[in-house]
């Protein structure tokens, strides 16, 4: 399996004696295909006790690349065998019961059985390849799939090494040129933090001023109970979705305004907390009623919320109140304005295809030590964290 940007490979040629190791590679539950790879010294020798091929022909004598049919004798199961340069990998049918077959015969001809994180360990060149392996993983979408891609390939690695050779550098202009590389990685570690886990969005307003509407008409299905009585929402409701290709958790809040009982009361609090936390805050206001005090209060307590007029199908924002984006959730009006404002608000500053992204709390926590030991003069210093 060749090396790019768009693929990712834990089957590299090595030469040294390795014992015989198997894991699934594939996740658990329910699929058409499972695979199992066996790795270590005398590989070959080993699945090819176990495994007969259709054409008669011993696994031994496979090109490597090269793929087989055949059966897994001790089990019955039909298989597809690839022979790559030191491993082995065996397709068998998906789920847990076949996979789990396979496992049993390897570990009786001696074979360790390891989790997949430990064959990613055992087989990527250092730490941050290892942590965008697992991570790649889970990522919830096709574009922070391909930033993981790009630190897996080295991205975040060559730009730590290039600054370290920059602070080792005896010039002033070399560590300020780290010092720019080095902010530049720190701006994108809002954007690492969240290429697995969603940017919470919390959209918020008076009751019954369209909101849970507009969650409905972002996800693009019925997620928030509406009703045309204020109140209806007293818990906070949330639904994952991507934005711009970003993960995001949107959080459809109870109204603010004075709660008439306890429990709306409490619907009211964990609004405020929710918007306290949020990496984003929509401010939704009715265009059809009158702007007051406390929409101008909302407004001033978060200066920095995206603001929204909504059910512009049927009146349009008086002229006293702020600018926003002008919705409908009714007519689609706005909405993919909304979108892209969402986007735009969340990553202000997308990062470009094969640039370093930090996108562990670790990777993170190392950038800020260099950068602080470097605008304090130790450069050296800034060096050895950043070569950790």
């Amino acid at each position: 399996m060749p090396s790019n940007r768009s693929t990712i490979s834990f089957f590299p040629a090595v030469a040294e004696s390795r014992p015989l190791r198997a894991a699934v590679l594939t996740p658990p539950g329910r699929g058409a295909v499972a695979t199992v790879a066996v790795s270590g010294s005398g590989a070959a020798e080993a699945v090819g006790r176990l495994f007969a091929s259709a054409s008669g022909r011993r696994l031994t004598t496979v090109a490597i690349g090269e793929v087989v049919y055949g059966r897994f004798e001790p089990c019955g199961e039909e298989v597809v065998v690839c022979r790559r340069a030191d491993a082995i990998e065996i397709h068998c049918h998906g789920g847990q019961a076949a996979a789990s077959a396979l496992l049993e015969s390897l570990a009786q001809l001696g074979c360790q059985l390891i989790s997949w994180r430990d064959w990613i360990r055992d087989r990527t060149p250092d730490d941050i390849a290892v942590a965008a392996a697992e991570a790649l993983a889970s990522a919830p979408t096709l574009r922070t799939a391909s930033i993981l891609l790009d630190q897996y390939h080295g991205a975040l690695q060559r730009e730590l090494d290039e600054c370290v050779e920059l602070l080792q550098a005896a010039s002033d202009v070399a560590a300020g040129l780290a010092e720019e590389r080095l902010k530049a990685l720190s701006r994108r570690c809002q954007t690492g933090r969240h290429l697995n886990e969603p940017f919470r969005v919390v959209i918020a307003g008076r009751p019954n001023v369209g909101k849970s509407s507009l969650v409905n008409a972002l996800v693009g299905y019925r997620r928030s109970i509406v009703y045309d009585q204020p109140g209806t929402t007293r818990d906070v409701v949330t639904v994952r979705t991507a934005i711009a290709g970003w993960p995001v958790e949107l959080s459809d809040t109870a109204g603010l305004r004075h709660a008439g009982d306890a429990l709306e009361a409490a619907g009211v609090e964990l609004a405020l907390a929710g918007l306290s936390a949020a990496d984003l805050r929509v401010l939704v206001f009715d265009a059809g009623q009158p702007w007051t005090d406390d929409d101008a209060a909302l407004v001033e307590r978060w200066p920095d919320g995206l603001l929204v007029h909504s059910k512009c199908d049927v009146a349009s924002p008086s002229a006293d109140r702020p600018g926003g984006i002008k919705t409908s959730a009714v007519t689609g009006i706005g909405i993919a304005k909304l979108v892209q404002a969402l986007g735009d608000a969340l990553v202000p500053e997308p990062p470009p295809a094969g640039a370093g992204v930090p996108f562990t709390p670790a990777q993170e926590r190392r950038i800020e030590a260099a950068f602080e030991a470097l605008t304090a003069g130790d450069r050296a210093r800034a060096a050895d964290l950043l070569k950790l």
